[in-house]
């Protein structure tokens, strides 16, 4: 086909595989790399990307591309190489990698809002004489008009109507006298119209912090690639380093990359943005409307917004002249996507993105990855230390208290050591706030059978229903499978009244606690509470304004919350985690016991940490106890090398899932022998296992991981395996966070 424009096109749905269209002459100047397009398929009409422009095809009909689908194309360049990346890096088809990099908003599920705007065809005065005019004779009108008076650069007819209670019949004839003019306009959805923020100016920086920023600066100014840790301890003052950073970007008339790893934080951060910087600052994450995502994203490409800040997803941003990306909380395993392809790292995509576009990324945490901070000794990361609170601040003084011993002394199981609950009271006695952490969301974690020792299962996972006392339902919190109300009986054995509620979860907190201190205030932050949108950022408001004395919660409220009032930190149970056979079980629980410590005394009080634990004599403990991240690294990167693990080794794991148990197992043995066959014998291949949670939603699952050091030919490998089907799928997680679920 010479001498004819071809564009090879990825389909959003059903093919793996690109097809080629013709380009018409009247699209010719239309069609580039990345654009949206419409295009046959059969006897439909399908959705896809650009990825290739080209002048011959090996097909000798080819069908025309029925449409482009915008002006602009959504897949830039440097974007499309990121593509490319994902999908060889973590075997994933190309077209679910141009998929997730494109919102389902920007792929034509949403459009621009437009409302009617209304304001005067006439000057000032003469609007008022008409207004007086009117008040005997149309006094609906009149109205209609003092709400103009008042709004003199115009008003959304919306909110006029809502303004004066009236029908829009008024105001349409207004319009027709031509005293008020009607037009469309298009409406910012972004999450930030019509907020207001306290502006603030930067800080004195520290020795350490200005150091930090200098060598940023740098970077920045030599528009080269870099990776820098910031490795600060927590209340170190990393933000505000950050926040001087983006002021130089931005003078410097680059792009921001902001990426947090929870929507609970982004609130947080949005509003130390936005206090700071005038620039327009675009919001991605997935609580956010179709309509929010589409203005979000477009006001990114189209240049209008400087700094996008977002959740892992918000790294696709399609930003103009990206010259900084910030990854703050680095260690946060949020940032990898695990539950569907592609499973990448939104860290890692991070620094390759940075590679490709030469940009400076900033990595801030207070306990960095194994990984990232390897990286760092060996040179590969650049690493300034910020060894100090900023400010007046110092580290809290911490206490772990043995439960085994309070147990005793209780005479029974007890939520809350003496120590801890003493603290507590002090205070509320002083009008100070506490934080109690839980990492289980609930009332109690399971019912069982005493006669029997049944305990009630989801029929559809392998785990434990929770029971939940506010709605008096037992739910599965795998797949969302709700018993309501919980039985009377032993489905087990028939036994009446033999079934027991075990275990405790924030919800038995919140009340225990109430039990104890029937004055307390609390506010409760987990899953439960946090369903609606919006419900983070009410929650943490109501806090920091002081209208609660305890904020109960999650892992979520261990992750970069600033507290001034908060003195006091309860660990509730410190070694739940250590249980787990993982070999990231240590790492996992260092950093969120450490993350969870620094929300205390980050103000100008001093505070108290009291870590509650079984295991007081435990490494781990000791080690978070003196928030001693040298000694932890040291400790386990030297277990990390003795088993070879990460970052010593790459790590792939293989799952497969389906209906049938013994075709599953059969599948994935052969799959096994096949790579020991084709592998060199520097790789390492583990046996099958059924995953940690080996049933879900009715589908068995079974596991392998392949260890090497350099895994290429094993991404090449698997790059040819059938996937599978509704019955039997495989899926690939390179570099996998957890290798027991």
């Amino acid at each position: 086909m010479k001498g004819c424009t071809v564009a090879e096109v990825i389909l959003d749905d059903a093919l793996d595989t690109s097809l080629d269209y013709r380009i018409s002459e009247e699209l010719l100047g239309k069609v580039q790399l990345g654009c949206r397009v419409k295009v046959p398929v059969g006897n439909s009409e399908r959705q896809g990307t650009i990825v290739r422009v080209k002048e011959t095809s090996p097909f000798a009909k080819l069908k025309q591309i029925a449409a482009v689908l915008a002006e602009k194309a959504h897949i830039t360049e440097e974007l499309f190489k990121l593509a490319e990346w994902i999908s060889a890096y973590y075997c994933c088809p190309l077209r679910k990698v141009l998929k997730t990099m494109l919102p389902p908003s920007v792929r034509g599920k949403a459009k621009i809002k437009e409302q009617l705007f209304i304001k005067s065809a006439l000057s000032q005065n003469a609007l008022a004489e008409m207004c007086d005019t009117l008040r005997r004779s149309h006094p609906a009108q009149a109205l209609v008009l003092d709400a103009i008076l008042k709004s003199p650069k115009g008003i959304l007819l919306t909110k006029l109507l809502e303004t004066t209670g009236l029908a829009r019949r008024p105001v349409d004839n207004l319009v027709r006298k031509k005293i008020l003019l009607c037009q469309k306009v298009q409406i910012d959805r972004s999450l930030l119209t019509g907020e207001e923020y306290f502006p603030t100016k930067p800080k004195i920086l520290n020795e350490e912090q200005l150091e930090a920023l200098e060598k940023i600066k740098k970077s920045l100014d030599a528009s080269r690639f870099e990776v820098r840790l910031i490795h600060g301890v927590t209340g170190s003052g990393k933000t505000e380093v950050y926040l001087q950073a983006i002021d130089h970007a931005l003078q410097l008339k680059k792009g921001v990359l902001f990426l947090v790893p929870e929507i609970a934080l982004t609130g947080q951060m949005i509003e130390r943005l936005k206090g700071r910087f005038q620039e327009k600052i675009a919001i991605l994450h997935h609580r956010l409307s179709l309509g929010e995502r589409h203005d979000a994203w477009h006001l990114i490409r189209d240049g209008k917004a400087m700094i996008a800040i977002g959740a892992r997803s918000a790294i696709f941003s399609p930003i103009q002249n990206l010259g900084l990306i910030i990854v703050d909380e680095e260690h946060e395993p949020s940032y990898k996507q695990s539950d569907e392809a592609p499973a990448y790292h939104g860290r890692d995509v991070a620094v390759m993105r940075g590679k490709l576009t030469g940009a400076t990324v900033i990595l801030g945490s207070a306990t960095p990855s194994v990984e990232s901070y390897h990286n760092a000794q060996k040179g590969k990361y650049k690493i300034s230390v910020l060894s100090g609170r900023a400010d007046s601040a110092t580290l809290p003084n911490v206490t772990v208290i043995d439960m085994k011993d309070e147990i005793a002394k209780n005479k029974g199981f007890t939520l809350f050591s003496n120590p801890l609950i003493k603290a507590i009271e002090e205070r509320m006695r002083i009008g100070e706030q506490v934080i109690l952490f839980l990492n289980r969301r609930g009332y109690n974690t399971s019912q069982m059978c005493t006669a029997c020792a049944h305990v009630l299962q989801c029929p559809g996972c392998d785990t434990n229903l929770t029971f939940h006392l506010g709605e008096n339902v037992l739910a599965c919190h795998l797949c969302d499978y709700r018993l309501t109300p919980p039985p009377k009986y032993c489905p087990g054995c028939k036994a009446e009244g033999s079934l027991k509620f075990k275990g405790a979860g924030t919800e038995m907190v919140e009340r225990a606690l109430h039990a104890l201190l029937p004055e307390v205030r609390t506010l409760r932050l987990d899953a439960d509470t946090t369903r609606h949108k919006g419900s983070h950022e009410i929650l943490f408001k109501s806090f920091r304004a002081g209208k609660a004395d305890v904020l109960i919660g999650t892992q979520m409220i261990a992750k970069g919350l600033h507290f001034p009032q908060v003195t006091l930190v309860g660990v509730l149970n410190a070694d739940g985690s250590l249980q787990i056979p993982d070999f990231r079980a240590s790492e996992t629980v260092f950093q969120l016991l450490t993350q969870v410590a620094g929300r205390s005394g980050r103000g100008e009080l001093k505070g108290e940490v009291i870590i509650q634990t079984h295991m007081p004599d435990h490494p781990i403990i000791g080690l978070a106890k003196e928030q001693n991240y040298g000694g932890f690294f040291s400790q386990e990167i030297a277990l990390r090398e003795l088993f070879r693990y990460p970052p010593f080794t790459h790590l792939v794991k293989l799952t497969f899932r389906g209906k049938n148990s013994q075709e599953i197992q059969k599948r994935a043995d052969e799959l096994r022998i096949q790579l020991i066959m084709q592998l060199p014998s520097d790789f390492e291949i583990l046996p099958l296992v059924p995953c940690g949670h080996a049933k879900i939603k009715g589908d068995f699952r079974f596991q392998f991981i392949v260890k090497g050091e350099k895994i290429g030919q094993l991404l090449a490998l698997l790059k040819r395996e059938d996937r599978g089907s509704e019955n039997l799928r495989l899926s690939i997680d390179v570099d996998p966070l957890s290798t027991f679920f």
